[in-house]
């Protein structure tokens, strides 16, 4: 017997975890919803949507193009 309970409430608490763990992945990738879209061509530096949003500004602040 694992950690001194019984296998029957040991399989529970581990199918919960496990559950609860898959729940939780499920849920952030519902609220951050990634683009899983692959692109035919590589975009360019800074055309990319996960790329910070100020970084275009502070380029352009810059004079860097």
């Amino acid at each position: 017997m694992p950690a001194g309970v019984s296998w029957p409430r040991y399989l529970s608490v581990l199918a919960a975890s496990v559950f609860s763990m898959f729940a939780g992945a499920q849920v952030v990738h519902q609220y951050y919803r990634p683009d899983l879209t692959i692109p035919e061509i590589p975009p360019k530096p800074g055309e990319l949507r996960t790329e910070l949003l100020g970084l275009k500004a502070k380029q352009e602040v810059l004079g860097k193009h």
